[in-house]
This record gives structure tokens, sequence and C-alpha cells, in this order.
């Protein structure tokens, strides 16, 4: 009898089920699924290491210094190495798996075939479990492979489809405390057109824009902004639900005055626009379009959907950086969860496919939360405490590579701010996500900007990079479900400053300039370039004392929020 073959660990694969999960039997084994495979890049090793060195270091130019690759020069230097991908295409072979895709660009190798064989060939400790009223596949501990594919494969997801994320956002109609206000809220029949703080409080993403001194007579042309949005699914992982209503967008932009944004949705991993079942889920995908869209609309919108699951993520992330077609130049993400909620497989992929972003000029927008420095909430949906006692910053916020934003509440009339400060209502109202990895080393670009140590008392990546208006009471007033109201929460930021990113990089093309791409190095260099915000702190419950509001960057709300006109001048426009 041949002696077993010697397997070894996928780094990082090692899973755990959340603690009120309900083992409820065995997955059957002759179900289909397809999962995806992320391999190493070229060149690995040391050259690897560099390669990261030299993406922090493109950060410190300005844009017109730098040489961003191409999207097909990217696949020949830093894709996969097409000698792995034929091992892995063997390796499937054997085990009777049929190779849906494969892209040496994103470094994805896409395998379906029955579970059994599939289990068969990563060896995953896969259950059925019940969580509320959800029952989804979940594993615990490690995923291997043959002892000859250990270092080329880096990551494997769609084993395990519990939901990976949680959108970032807050609506003002949560917040009223009695009915009567409830329905004031939902009443109001169309944006105001004043240019300041509605009686009560929201302002339109135009508003906010001139508050923030965005540079006027841009309007977004010749760019595209990218949007990932997670779609939710039943148990056979059929779309239910998440996405944007077309008609609710022209009327929204018709009551604003603006032109309607060309608006594209992008299916990957079987995600699609499914707007309806749930008002809550088409809020965040409305609110992001709406405000991104009210901020640069002459750039087009691509809404990339996908199944709320860590590959479903993972593959939307990588179908917006390597997109040929639309070749998104500023990337939205208002989604996430606490960083160790996830696995090392994933962080790193994630961080990676944000590094590879750096090098194609792309800039990657992050929401930095929406509860406070505990990033969890008080209690879950079956009304179980939640929050650990314990500090958590956002991912992928935390990523290094990306401009994670963070929340102030905003009051002001034109072009004037009278007050800004942390966005902190407590539980009811959310507050701004911000800390410090204990994941992430602290970037160089961090070195001067007094970060604190991360709760286990090491030099950490701190959260979040800048900041915008975000309280729900100073919140955007927007339109779902075929009505206006108003919304607030990080998940308004990230598209925020994806819009005047969208505005900067036209000014620069405009000028035969690159676009700004990885930013957070400049930005860190130029205070001046923000309002600083140095009153409040984003303690939710009262109970961490972490962290506060203070001169310079703080783990509240970054830098501070912008000075659009200052940052376009800062990054050379």
């Amino acid at each position: 009898m041949p002696a077993a073959k010697k397997r070894a660990r996928v780094p990082g694969s090692e899973k755990q089920l959340h603690r009120h999960a309900k083992l409820i039997g065995k997955v059957d084994p002759q179900e289909r699924i397809e999962i995806t495979v992320l391999l190493r890049p070229r060149p690995s090793g040391s050259q690897a290491d560099s390669h990261t060195e030299d993406a922090m270091v493109l950060g410190t130019q300005l844009p017109e210094q730098r040489r961003y690759l191409t999207r097909e020069e990217f696949a020949s230097a830093r894709g996969a190495d097409p000698a792995d991908v034929h091992r892995l295409e063997n390796f499937a072979h054997e085990h009777n798996l049929t190779v849906v895709a494969t892209a040496l660009s994103t470094r994805t190798v896409k395998l379906s075939g029955r579970l059994a064989d599939l289990i068969t060939a990563f060896r995953p400790n896969l259950k059925l479990y019940r969580l509320g009223a959800r029952v989804f596949r979940g594993r615990r501990g490690p995923i291997t492979v043959p002892q000859e594919l250990g270092g080329i494969v880096v990551g494997v997801f769609g084993f395990d489809n519990r939901p990976a994320a949680k959108p970032h956002h807050r609506c003002l109609e949560d917040l009223a405390a009695s009915p009567k206000k409830r329905r004031a809220a939902a009443s109001r029949q169309r944006p105001r057109p004043t240019l300041r703080n509605a009686p009560d409080g929201s302002l339109t993403p135009p508003q906010v824009a001139q508050l923030y001194d965005f540079p006027p007579g841009l309007d977004g042309s010749g760019q595209c902004i990218a949007l990932i949005e997670l779609n939710d699914f039943d148990r056979q992982g059929t779309i239910t639900g998440t996405g944007y209503s077309s008609s609710d967008l022209s009327t929204y932009f018709q009551q604003l005055g603006l032109p309607l944004p060309q608006v594209t949705a992008v299916g990957v991993s079987g995600g699609a626009n499914m707007p309806g079942p749930d008002p809550n889920a088409d809020g965040e995908v409305m609110l992001d379009i709406e405000v991104a869209g009210a901020v640069a609309p002459a750039a087009g919108i691509a809404v990339y959907f996908a199944p709320n699951t860590d590959q479903g993520f993972l593959d939307a992330i990588n179908a917006a950086v390597h997109d040929t077609l639309r070749k998104p130049s500023v990337i939205s993400i208002s989604w996430g969860g606490p960083e160790d909620s996830w696995t090392d497989q994933f962080r790193n992929a994630f961080n990676q496919a944000f590094q590879d972003a750096s090098t194609l000029g792309v800039t990657v927008c992050c929401a930095a939360g929406d509860n406070g420095s505990s990033d969890l909430p008080k209690t879950d949906s079956q009304g179980r405490p939640v929050r650990d006692r314990r500090p958590h910053v956002d991912f992928p916020a935390a990523s290094p590579f990306a401009l994670a934003c963070g929340g102030t509440k905003l009051t002001g009339s034109g072009s004037s701010i009278s007050s800004e400060v942390v966005w902190n209502e407590g539980d009811r109202g959310g507050a701004s996500g911000g800390g410090v990895s204990i994941f992430f080393p602290r970037p160089a670009y961090q070195s001067a900007a007094k970060v604190p140590n991360s709760p286990r008392g090491k030099p950490g990546r701190g959260v979040p990079d800048v900041a915008g208006d975000a309280d729900p009471l100073t919140g955007y007033q927007v339109r779902v479900a075929g009505k206006n109201t108003v919304i607030g929460g990080t998940s308004a930021v990230a598209p925020l400053w994806a819009g005047l990113l969208a505005l900067i990089n036209q000014r620069l093309a405009t000028q035969g300039k690159n676009q700004v791409g990885f930013i957070n190095p400049i930005l860190y260099g130029s205070p001046s370039s923000f309002h600083d915000i140095v009153l409040g702190n984003n303690d939710i419950d009262g109970k961490l004392k972490k962290y506060k509001a203070g001169k310079g960057w703080d783990a509240c709300t970054g830098m501070g929020s912008p000075d659009g006109m200052k940052v376009m001048k800062l990054l050379g426009g």
C-alpha cells in the first residue's frame, strides 16, 4: 500500500466558529460548490518583501513622479506563475475537480466539484451549523494541501459560507427618540436646497462637499469609481437581496438638480443587483452611489456585487482592482468587521490586493466602522451580549494600504463650518471606529503621528487616516425604497473621499499627470490640508476609555476631515 502523501497547512487558514453556532449535522457530500484558490505572487521570497517596500516608497512620491504598472504589465510582473497554476490544475484533475476560471493577474484559480471530492482534496473540518435563523457550512481548524503545493497555495476560500461582513451605516429614523420624530424624518419630500444643515441636522452630499471646499468646476469626467457591495443569500446560495433602484436614483439626482451618473452593476461570483427584500442593506448601496455620484456626477460608477462571504468579498475586490474594461481609479468599501474576526489568510489576501491596487495607481477607501473603539455592537440579532471589553479596529480599514475613513459630527452653512467634533452618539446613534491594529505593524508614514501602542503593547497600524461627516444627526439626505431619508455612518465617508479623489484625478488628467493612487504617506506629511478635530472621543459606551481626539492624528478621526482644495494642491492638482 503506497505511503500517504505528506501535507502542508495553508498558512493562516485556521478558522474558528462563532461561540453561539449550533452543530446541526454533516454537509451533503453530493452538493457542488465553487471555491477560490489563491496562489503566491511572482516573484516570491525576499523579492516579494522588496516589492512591499517599493509600494510604500511609491506612495511618498507625487503622482506625476510615479510609474504605475498597467494591468497587463502587472499580470506578467506580479501575477501567478503559470508553473504554479499547472501544478494546481494537476492536483485538481487528480481529485475530479473542474477548473472554472484562472486569472494570473489576481493569482486565483476557481475550482468546482462535489463537496466529497473537495473535502478529500483540501481536508477542511466542515459541518453544517445554525446561527439564529441562518444555516451555513462552517469549518474549524486549518486547510491542508499536498506538500508539493505548500508555499504555492496561500489561501483557500469558499468552504465556509457564513455571512462575512456588515455595512457601516446608521439611519436617522432608527435614532429618532419617538414615533413622532420618526414620522417627521420619513415624511421629507425632497432634499432641501439650502446650503446649511436642515432642521433635522442633515445635509445633501453637495452641501457636505461645499463645507469641505471640494474643488469647483470638476465633475469626475473620465473617472470610474468602484463600489463594493455584498449580497445576502439563502441556504442554496441563491442571491436574495441587496441592491439599488434605478428609479430611486433617477428621482434623487433630479431632486438635486444633477445629471444621473452612469451606474453599472457588475456581478461577481454569482452576485447581482437585487433590491427590495431588505431596505437596510439596500440603504448601504444607495448611500454609496448617491454620495459618490452627487460629488462626482460625471464619473462612471461600477457597483461590484458578490455574495457576503469571505470568498465573495475577496473576489469582488480583485474584480474591481483588475478590471481592464472599466479601470476604476478609486475603490470605496463600506463593509467590514473587527480585524480579529477574520483569518490570517483573509487579512493577508486583502492586504496583498490593496498593495496590488497601489502598484496600479488605484486608491482604496475603507469605512473605519460605526461602533467606536469597541468595533462591536452591544448585542447580536438575537439580543445576546457581544462586546468583550476590549478595543478592536475594523478590517479591511486596518490594512496599511487602505485609506481608512473615520467619522465626525458636522454643522455649518455654505462653505463655513461652525462645528466639527468626533462622531459619538452612543449605542443608539453610533460612533467613529478607530484604534490600533494588533496584526499590522505601524507603517513608516505613521512614524511621527504619535500612534499609541496596540492593545497588545506593540507598535501597530493606527486607524483611521482621515475623516468626514458621519453622524446620522448631521447625516446625508438620500433616497431608499421610494422615500427620502437620512443616513450617516463611516459608510458615507468612504464614498465621499472616493468622490473627492475622482475630482482630483480628473484635474490631474487634464494636466497630463497620473492619478493619485496610494496617498497615505503624502497626506501624513501635510496636516494643514485637514480640519483638525480636537474635541470628542469614540468610547461608544464609556467603558473602554479609548480614544480621545487631540491635536494632529488621533484614533478617532485620523488627520481630520478634508480641505478639498488643499488636498488637491498637495497631490499636484
